[in-house]
């Protein structure tokens, strides 16, 4: 029986961007899946799922997100050329900005060994690769009692390189109870952040030690 692609499209669709699937990444908490991009670009401003409105997580949703290759591959397969579009767009990106393009994943081969099969212990806990920046946070002044602020319950944070100093903003007011009227400065030794700036860039810009 022949079926048509319509029939599919709503079960191959990201419901953030309204394309089809790329980089298909599912939510553990209650499998919904969006594009890898979308829904982390989501997670900035949000921990919950956009589609059900679940706590994906109280403070790292990224955590929570799985890549779905299974499904990434039948996407693929339905939709022709889709992958040979991405992988161009991708290409001519990192070209028009004189990056390297990123090489594909290759699978590494599992030896083979005589005997009885040995297991193989792997990490009970993996941080997910779109953490690439762990950022030290210090509030200067705190030690003189400045203001009535609820202190910070962990220093060290572990986000995506493409965070802006606006989205450090935003988290340390939350997790600090800050009032809006309150004006928040980010300093990195003696350079004042600016709001669009990523923590990617900042890093290559000033270098290991401007993530502290």
């Amino acid at each position: 029986r022949m079926i048509n692609l319509t029939e599919l499209t709503p079960y191959i669709l990201c419901s953030i961007c309204k394309g089809y699937f790329i980089d298909a990444t599912t939510i553990t908490e209650c499998l919904h899946t969006f594009c890898k991009s979308c829904i982390v670009r989501h997670f900035y401003y949000s921990n919950r799922c956009p589609k059900c409105n679940i706590v994906v997580h109280q403070t790292q949703p990224l955590y929570n997100i799985r890549l779905d290759r299974q499904l990434q591959d039948i996407v693929y397969k339905l939709v022709v050329n889709l992958e040979e579009r991405e992988k161009k767009q991708m290409h001519d990106f990192y070209k028009e900005r004189g990056l390297e393009v990123p090489k594909p994943a290759v699978p590494q081969p599992v030896p083979v060994s005589r005997g009885r099969p040995r297991k193989v212990l792997g990490s009970v806990f993996r941080i997910p690769p779109e953490l690439d920046i762990s950022i030290l946070l210090e509030f200067i002044g705190a030690n003189e009692g400045t203001g009535n602020f609820k202190p910070l319950e962990k220093k060290f944070v572990r986000v995506s390189g493409e965070a802006t100093i606006g989205h450090v903003e935003k988290f340390l007011r939350r997790k600090m109870d800050l009032d809006p009227t309150c004006q928040v400065d980010i300093i990195c030794g003696d350079h004042l952040l600016e709001h669009y700036q990523t923590l990617r860039e900042i890093r290559q810009a000033i270098g290991e030690s401007a993530v502290q």
